[in-house]
């Protein structure tokens, strides 16, 4: 199951990125007193009482304002409401509450979406409960009362909010679809992908970039089999985006990739593999999906024996850390290839609920030490003693060791490679836990 989103939204200059700050523990957001400042959203996985959402930080809503910058912060806002299970509504005490507030309560109000009133710079709840009450007559429930920079009433806060969260349902459960996001650039092809797969024009096309703003579910059938394709908006660079609400797309990407067990990386073959590429597969690699790279119009390429060589290794080289992603080179204009996506997809979504008995896994690696051995420190030698699979969706191993700072990166990466042999694992990360248990 995805995380749950929580939005902070409110007037500029109520507090946001404080208490977005206060929440994920530690200073992501810029702070500043200026009205506007936080012009990009931001981000961050939080955990509270065992439960991890995805917390979004919002530019400040204006309802009324004509200011080019302002009416963006407000639409990509607008964007965060859409996308979040729950809506933490934040305003200021000090400065009383304002026309404005009752309008964003009436846009939240308009969303259908839980919403949790929070009412920010209490810094003493004995001198201001008294106008903490004025909120209630914006009459989206019970205000609570806060001081972000003060980290008080935070708890109360987020107990109100997993009030909320929605439960894995048995529909959900059931469910066992292969759930697919294509992600990539903006243009580079990802609607037209889906289109082709589907045989209809399911999803908007353009050659203007960044057509696609929401995250849509696709099903296609494919050998009696259903697969669900979640097309995203496009991704690009900061300093390429004239209109502010396109970088808001990297949380429709996040919330995709989630709900994804398999996530295809789009490329466009005409401009190379890049380094916002990489940014976007590593969403996709940090939350342990399979992944498939599908270097789209190669039909649009001049080719040579050594091409498909050539462009391998440099995808190899910039997404240095997927070293065990499958690629494909297809056209979503001619369909070449396209069809093997299924099968590819199949095959990364069986790697990744693969498991390996403990006897065997401890075979390999008893070899594996045979064959290297594990590195010292002075005079301090690791010492693994045995290896077991906790889990699958990326399968997980944990090794028990000696001395846990002994166990080096690359001694571990060696390891992985030594799995990788003998089962493969193609298209899925592998997860290693070191714990230390004392020398009988």
């Amino acid at each position: 199951m995805s995380k749950p989103i929580v939005a902070v939204v409110g007037r500029p200059n109520v507090g946001k990125s404080t208490l977005f700050n206060a929440i994920a523990g530690s200073n992501i957001s810029i702070v500043k007193d200026t009205p506007g400042v936080t012009r990009d959203r931001i981000y961050a996985d939080c955990t509270w009482l065992n439960t991890t959402f995805t917390l979004i930080d919002t530019g400040g809503i204006e309802p009324d304002s004509g200011d080019v910058i302002l009416s963006q912060m407000r639409a990509q806002a607008q964007i965060a409401i859409d996308t979040a299970d729950v809506i933490i509504f934040l305003t200021d005490v000090r400065q009383g509450m304002q026309d404005a507030d009752t309008k964003v309560a009436d846009m939240l109000r308009r969303s259908r979406k839980p919403v949790i009133l929070a009412v920010n710079k209490v810094d003493s709840f004995q001198k201001f409960m008294a106008d903490v009450y004025e909120f209630y007559n914006l009459g989206i429930g019970d205000p609570i009362p806060i001081s972000a920079a003060s980290r008080l009433g935070i708890g109360d806060l987020l107990e109100a909010v997993a009030e909320h969260f929605p439960q894995s349902s048995v529909e959900e459960a059931e469910d066992e679809r292969p759930r697919v996001a294509i992600v990539g650039k903006p243009n580079v092809g990802k609607s037209s992908i889906i289109n082709r797969l589907t045989g209809e024009n399911r999803v908007i096309v353009s050659d203007i970039a960044g057509t696609t703003r929401d995250a849509i579910d696709t099903v296609v059938r494919h050998n009696k089999k259903d697969y669900v394709f979640i097309d995203t908006a496009g991704l690009r660079r900061k300093n390429k985006v004239k209109e502010d609400l396109e970088r808001y797309s990297i949380i429709r990407t996040v919330t995709a990739v989630e709900r994804a067990d398999v996530v295809i990386v789009v490329i466009d073959a005409t401009e190379g593999v890049t380094e916002q590429d990489a940014k976007i597969a590593g969403i996709a690699h940090d939350r342990g999906k399979g992944i498939i790279i599908a270097v789209n119009k190669w039909d649009a390429i001049n080719k040579d024996n050594n091409t498909v060589k050539k462009f391998t290794e440099k995808i190899r080289l910039i997404l240095s850390f997927l070293p065990y992603a499958e690629i494909m080179f297809v056209s979503a204009v001619s369909g070449q290839r396209l069809l093997k996506m299924f099968d590819m997809i199949d095959t990364v979504i069986e790697n990744q609920n693969l498991r390996i008995a403990t006897g065997v896994l401890n075979e390999i690696l008893t070899e594996a030490v045979a064959l290297q051995q594990p590195p010292s420190d002075r005079g301090r030698r690791l010492k693994i003693f045995y290896m077991t699979q906790v889990s699958v969706k990326p399968p997980t191993f944990v090794l028990f060791v000696n001395d846990k700072e002994l166990m080096h990166y690359s001694y571990t990466r060696y390891i992985e490679n030594r799995i990788r042999e003998a089962f493969g694992f193609r298209g899925t990360s592998l997860k290693f836990i070191i714990r230390e248990r004392k020398e009988k």
